[in-house]
This record gives structure tokens, C-alpha cells and sequence, in this order.
């Protein structure tokens, strides 16, 4: 979809989906997301009495910098609506639905919060480490990870025809 909104010269929602991907954060926790924080390469989130620390990527923040200097934003939230504005979790679900045909995407299968379930997939993939993931996303009980790691049932016969236990 990143593609396609590109395409379509949709410069924030590529951005915005690039930043959930890879930073892992809930749609919710996009107003984290500053000028400051694309600055000093990290952002705190302060929810359920828990602090997480949020790193940035040095590409990530390269790109927000740009990004905020091209629409004039000298500090605060970078994700704004026209008016100024912090983007409702409403507004990104509309944004990315509105791509989704033209990305051949059925609309009814895209949720903001997918990205967050890439991000743990592909995270989990690189360091097997289900302990390492929850605490990044700020989970505190590993079965709550779990569910971002459940793989479909076409994906786990996959994995079991390449044990080749048959001879």
C-alpha cells in the first residue's frame, strides 16, 4: 500500500505507515511522534502507568525531518491534519481505506493497527525472541505477543511440509 499512496502523491500517509511499521506504535500513540522526538531519534509513551521508549531509525528520522520542514513544522505533532490538528485514529483508518482498491487491497482487511502485527512478525523472525518482542511492544504478558505471532493455517502447513519428516 506504501507503494500505491506514494503513487497517488499521498507523501503523509506513506510516511505515517513507513513510522507505525517501524516503530511499532498503536495508531493511539501516533501524537508521539514529534519534531522533537525525529530530533533526538526516540519518543517516550506514557500509557497504562508504563513507560516505553519508542527508537527511531536514523532513516526513519531523516525522512520525518524532511518532511516536517517541507510542511513548515518547526515543533510538536508531525502527523496534522490541514487545519493543525492531531490525525484521529478515524481519519488514518479512512486514509488507508481509501488507497486500499487501487493497492488490491479488500478493504475490509485493512486496520491501522495491521502494522503493528507486521512489525512484530518481521521482529520476531530476525531475533526469536518473544521476551525481547513483548517488551518492546509494551506488552506484560507474553500471551498477549502471542497472538501477534499466530500464523495461519496455509503458513504452519508450510512450515511442517519443510520438516520433510516423510520419507
Amino acid at each position: 500500500m506504501g507503494n500505491t499512496s506514494r503513487k497517488q502523491g499521498k507523501e503523509r500517509l506513506t510516511l505515517l505507515m513507513e513510522t507505525i511499521c517501524a516503530t511499532e506504535i498503536r495508531v493511539s500513540e501516533v501524537k508521539y511522534i514529534t519534531v522533537e522526538a525525529a530530533r533526538q531519534g526516540k519518543t517516550e509513551i506514557s500509557m497504562k502507568g508504563k513507560i516505553r521508549v519508542i527508537l527511531l531509525t536514523t532513516k526513519l528520522c531523516r525522512k520525518l525531518l524532511k518532511f516536517a520542514k517541507k510542511q513548515k513544522i518547526t515543533s510538536g505533532v508531525l502527523f496534522r491534519t490541514q487545519s493543525g490538528r492531531n490525525l484521529s485514529r478515524y481519519q488514518i483508518w479512512a486514509e488507508l481505506k481509501s488507497i486500499s482498491e487501487k493497492a488490491e487491497v479488500e478493504p475490509e482487511k485493512v486496520f491501522p493497527h495491521n502494522f503493528r502485527h507486521l512489525f512484530a512478525t518481521v521482529f520476531y523472525e530476525a531475533c526469536k525472541d518473544i521476551v525481547k518482542l513483548a517488551d518492546v511492544l509494551g506488552h506484560s504478558n507474553i500471551e498477549t505477543t502471542r497472538i501477534y505471532l499466530l500464523t495461519s493455517g496455509k503458513e504452519h502447513q508450510r512450515q511442517i511440509d519443510r520438516l520433510r519428516l516423510v520419507l
